[in-house]
C-alpha cells in the first residue's frame, strides 16, 4: 500500500503577516462585481456554501484552490450557467443582477476563456475573433470586410499580429490563446476569467500572455486568473481569493504571499519543501544511453538512470525531451546510438518492444493519449495487460480484471464512485494516479514520466510525488520531464538540463540552488 503524501500535515493556525491577513471586500473604489452568500447545491450535495467574491475595476485577481474546490462552479454561477440557491447577492457596478443567464452576463460584460477555449477550429481567426458580432434574434449576411477591420484593431490593441486568415486549427495553443481574449474584447469584456490560461504554454509564452493580461488591466478590463501555476498567480495578480471545499477561505494580498502560504491556505495542511538528492553511486545501472540522436530532435544524448533513482530533465518548450522518452519507449526509431537495459542493448521497434522489456511511459498528453475518456476507469487500468488477463479460452477473465483494477485503485489511494464510472468522472489528479496503475501494472523497470502533473493541482500533486518516492524507495528507476524546475528540483536526485536537443549541464540538488538552474534554463 502506497502512503498519501506523508510528509504533510494540518496547517498551523494563521498568522499576522501580511499576507495572512484577509483584505475587506470592496475596499478602494467601488468593486465592479460582488457577491455575497452564494450557495449551489447539487443532488443534496453543497457545491459552493455561502461564499464571497469581489473584483476591482482593472483588477488582476486570482481564484484559486484545489480541483473540486467550487472555482469552476463559482464562474459558471457568474456567468449566468448556474443559478444560486435563494439568498443569494449579486451586485454589477452597485447594482443587483438577478436571474442572471449567459446572455445577460455577456451584455453586462462578462466573459468567460475556458481551458478548452471553444473556438472554432476550421474557421478563421477572424471569424472566430469576430463570432459573437454576428450573433442576433434574425439571420443576417455577414460582412467579412468589417470582420477583419474588428478583429485587427483588436489584435492591435493586444499588441500582436496574427495572420487573420489562417484557420485556428493551424495556429498554436499561444496563439489560440490570443484568439480567445480578443474574442472576448470584441464582445466589450468588462470582466474575463481565465481558466487555466497557462497550462499548456512554455515559459515564453507565458511570459507574452501574462504581458498581455497586464495589457488589458492598464485599459480598465478586469481579469480574474485561474491557474495551478503558484509564481504566475503571484506575478500577475493583486489579490487571491482562496476557496477550499466549496466555503470561501479568504482574500489575500499577493504582495508579501508565498507559494508555500499559498498552498497551505488551499489545502489546509503545509509540505515539507526539501531537497531529495541521494548518493546512489553504488546502485546498479538500469537505463545507459550513449551518444543516441535523431535528426532534427536530439542530438548525442547520453545518460544513465540508476536503480532506486529519479533523474530529472528539464528545459524549455522545444529543447527535445519528449522526442527522446518516444525513442526510448519505441515510439521513434533513433537514427544513432545505443540504449541499454540492465545492461542488455535494446532494439525497440514498437512501443509493445518496450513494454516487453520494461520501460512504462506516462505521456505529457493525459486527456489524448494517456486515457481513453469514454471507457471506464476499470478499462483504463488493465489496458496495458490484457494479455496477462486472459483465461484458457483466450478471453478476459473477470476475476483477474476485477482484482488487479481493485488491488491498483487500492495502492494508488484513487478516489472513485465505481470501477465502472467513465475515467471523464475523475478529478485531473485521480485520472494521472489512473495512468500510473495502467503503467506499474506491467511491473516496469524504468518508469518514464513526462511533465505527470499538468493540470493537476497542488494538494494531488504532493500526492503523485508520494507514490512516485516509494516506487524509487522500491527500487524502480525513474526518468523525470518536466519544464517546472522546482517540480525536479524537489524530486529528483539529479537533474540534467536539455536545450535545442542535448544535454548541457547537470545539477544535483542542495549543492546547486533552484535560482541557477532556472537562470540557467531561462537564459
Amino acid at each position: 500500500m502506497f502512503p498519501a503524501a506523508s510528509r504533510d500535515r494540518l496547517a498551523p493556525e494563521r498568522g499576522n503577516t501580511t499576507s495572512d491577513m484577509p483584505v475587506a471586500l470592496g475596499t478602494g473604489s467601488a468593486a465592479l462585481l460582488k457577491l455575497e452568500n452564494i450557495t449551489k447545491i447539487f443532488g443534496g450535495v453543497k457545491a459552493l456554501q455561502a461564499v464571497k467574491f469581489d473584483v476591482m475595476p482593472g483588477e488582476v485577481l486570482c481564484l484559486a484552490g484545489e480541483n473540486g474546490c467550487g472555482k469552476s462552479t463559482l464562474i459558471k454561477v457568474i456567468s449566468g450557467v448556474y443559478q444560486p440557491e435563494s439568498g443569494a447577492v449579486m451586485l454589477m457596478d452597485g447594482q443587483s443582477i438577478e436571474g442572471l443567464e449567459p446572455s445577460k452576463a455577456r451584455d453586462l460584460g462578462i466573459q468567460v476563456i475556458w481551458q478548452d477555449l471553444a473556438l472554432f477550429p476550421e474557421m478563421t481567426v477572424a471569424e472566430n475573433i469576430a463570432f459573437e458580432r454576428n450573433l442576433g434574434p434574425r439571420p443576417r449576411l455577414v460582412h467579412y470586410g468589417q470582420m477583419k477591420v474588428a478583429a485587427r484593431r483588436i489584435l492591435e490593441r493586444l499588441g500582436v499580429a496574427i495572420d487573420l486568415g489562417r484557420s485556428v486549427r493551424s495556429l498554436s495553443i499561444a496563439q489560440r490563446q490570443i484568439v480567445a481574449i480578443a474574442r472576448a474584447l470584441v464582445a466589450d469584456a468588462r470582466l474575463v476569467f481565465m481558466d487555466e490560461p497557462t497550462a499548456s504554454l512554455s515559459h515564453a509564452e507565458t511570459k507574452a500572455l501574462l504581458t498581455i493580461v497586464r495589457r488589458l488591466s492598464v485599459d480598465g478590463i478586469a481579469v480574474v486568473f485561474v491557474s495551478h501555476r503558484l509564481a504566475e498567480v503571484l506575478d500577475v495578480c493583486t489579490r487571491v481569493t482562496v476557496l477550499r471545499d466549496g466555503q470561501y477561505v479568504g482574500t489575500f494580498p499577493t504582495a508579501g504571499m508565498t507559494q508555500t502560504r499559498l498552498t497551505e491556505l488551499m489545502t489546509g495542511r503545509t509540505f515539507d519543501y526539501a531537497v531529495r538528492a541521494t548518493d546512489l553511486s553504488a546502485a546498479p545501472v538500469v537505463l545507459k544511453v550513449e551518444g543516441l540522436s535523431r535528426r532534427n530532435e536530439y542530438d548525442a544524448v547520453s545518460l544513465c538512470v540508476k536503480r532506486g533513482e529519479i533523474l530529472g530533465v528539464t528545459g524549455r518548450l522545444g529543447a527535445g525531451r519528449t522526442e527522446l522518452a518516444l525513442s526510448l519507449f519505441g515510439m521513434t526509431r533513433p537514427g544513432a546510438g545505443t540504449v541499454s537495459l540492465d545492461g542488455k542493448k535494446l532494439s525497440l521497434g514498437s512501443n509493445r518492444d518496450a513494454i516487453r522489456a520494461g520501460i512504462a511511459y506516462v505521456s505529457e498528453d493525459r486527456l489524448q493519449l494517456g486515457l481513453v475518456q469514454q471507457q471506464s476507469i476499470g478499462d483504463n487500468t488493465v489496458a496495458a495487460v490484457l494479455d496477462d488477463l486472459l483465461d484458457a479460452t483466450r478471453l478476459i477473465a473477470p476475476g483477474k480484471r476485477d482484482a488487479l483494477v481493485h488491488d491498483w485503485i487500492q495502492k494508488l489511494a484513487v478516489k472513485i464512485g465505481k470501477p465502472e464510472d467513465a475515467v471523464s468522472t475523475l478529478s485531473g489528479g485521480n485520472q494521472q494516479r489512473i495512468v500510473l496503475a495502467k503503467w506499474l501494472a506491467t511491473n516496469p523497470k524504468l518508469l518514464i514520466l513526462d511533465s505527470p502533473t499538468v493540470g493537476v493541482d497542488v494538494g494531488a500533486r504532493a500526492g503523485i510525488f508520494a507514490i512516485i518516492h516509494k516506487l524509487a524507495e522500491q527500487g524502480m528507476a525513474i526518468l523525470l520531464i518536466s519544464d517546472e524546475i522546482p517540480e525536479v528540483y524537489f524530486n529528483a536526485d539529479r537533474i540534467l538540463h536539455m536545450r535545442n536537443g542535448r544535454m548541457v549541464a547537470e545539477y544535483v540538488p542542495g549543492t546547486t540552488t533552484i535560482d541557477q538552474i532556472e537562470r540557467d534554463v531561462h537564459a
